[in-house]
C-alpha cells in the first residue's frame, strides 16, 4: 500500500532539520495547522497527513473495524513514520490525536521521540475525582444529535468548539471541515474520540512532553490539563493565551513560539 498517498502526506521545512509531525483532531485535516507551519518550518521538516477518513485520504483504506478504536489511528501515525523513516521524531497532537500519539509511541518508541499535546483530553466524561467537562448524558445526547443529523450537528458544534464568537470566520471554518467529512465515517470517529479514556495510557509516557491548554476551552477545560500534566511523568504544563480548542487557528503565534521553546530545549 502506498501509506503516502493514502495518509495524504505532505512534507515542507529543510531536508535534514529536526522532524516535527502535526496530526489533526476529529473533524479536520492537516490544513488546520497551516497558521503555524511556516514558523516551525524554518528551522524543522514537518510532516503532515490525514487520518484515513479525513481530508485528502485514501477513503477506500477506511474500514469500521480498524477505526472504531484509537489504536487504528495510532496505526496510521506508526505507518506514516515507518514509511518515512522518522527516528525520534517530535510529534505534535492537537485534541484526540495528543491520546493517539501516546498509543503510537507506546507502539513505536524507537519512531517517536517527544510529545506535544494541543488541548488534550485523555476523557471527555466526569468521574469520580476527575473533570472531564461533559457527563455521560452530555455524550449521549451529542453522539444521538451527530448521528441523527450530522451537518446540523456540525453547524451548531463547529463555533461552540471554536469559541472566539468575535471571529465568526473561524467557526465557519471548523464547520466547513466538519461538513467535508462523510457523515458515515465522522459517526464512528465521534464514538471513537467522545467515549474514549486514556487516563491510563498517560502514566506510561517516557519521552519529553509538553501540554498547551488554553485558558478558555468548552471541550478541554482546565482541569483536564492538569490533571494530564500531573499523570505525565515530568511533563511541562502552559496555558496558552488562547480561547476555544483549537489554538493553532485562533492564536497561532502563541502556539507556534511555545512548540518553538520546547523544540529549542529538546535540541
Amino acid at each position: 500500500m502506498d501509506i503516502r498517498r493514502r495518509n495524504n502526506v505532505t512534507i515542507t521545512g529543510p531536508a535534514d532539520g529536526p522532524v516535527v509531525v502535526l496530526a489533526h483532531g476529529f473533524g479536520c485535516d492537516q490544513n488546520m495547522w497551516r497558521a503555524i507551519v511556516p514558523a516551525l518550518a524554518e528551522r524543522h521538516r514537518v510532516v503532515m497527513f490525514d487520518y484515513v477518513g479525513s481530508g485528502g485520504s485514501d477513503l477506500s483504506a477506511w474500514t469500521q473495524e480498524r477505526y472504531s478504536s484509537l489504536h487504528g489511528y495510532a496505526l496510521d501515525v506508526v505507518e506514516v513514520c515507518q514509511e518515512l523513516d522518522l527516528e525520534r521524531a517530535v510529534f505534535v497532537g492537537h485534541s484526540v490525536s495528543a491520546m493517539i500519539g501516546v498509543l503510537a509511541a507506546r507502539t513505536a518508541p524507537e519512531r517517536i521521540g517527544a510529545l506535544v499535546m494541543v488541548a488534550p483530553s485523555p476523557c471527555y466524561i466526569d468521574d469520580d475525582g476527575y473533570r472531564g467537562g461533559f457527563t455521560a448524558d452530555d455524550i449521549d445526547e451529542l453522539l444521538a444529535s451527530l448521528e441523527s443529523n450530522y451537518l446540523g450537528w456540525s453547524s451548531a458544534m463547529a463555533p461552540v468548539i471554536m469559541g472566539n464568537p468575535d471571529r465568526p470566520e473561524l467557526g465557519r471554518e471548523l464547520t466547513n471541515s466538519f461538513c467535508a467529512t462523510d457523515p458515515d465515517i465522522a459517526r464512528v470517529f465521534a464514538r471513537t474520540t467522545f467515549l474514549s479514556d486514556s487516563r491510563e495510557d498517560l502514566r506510561s509516557v517516557s519521552v519529553p512532553t509538553l501540554v498547551l491548554e488554553c485558558s478558555q476551552d468548552v471541550i478541554a477545560p482546565r482541569e483536564v490539563g492538569a490533571f494530564v500534566h500531573a499523570a505525565v511523568p515530568g511533563s511541562r504544563l502552559v496555558t496558552l493565551d488562547a480561547t476555544g480548542h483549537c489554538p493553532q487557528l485562533s492564536a497561532p503565534e502563541v502556539t507556534s513560539d511555545a512548540i518553538l521553546h520546547f523544540l529549542k530545549e529538546l535540541l
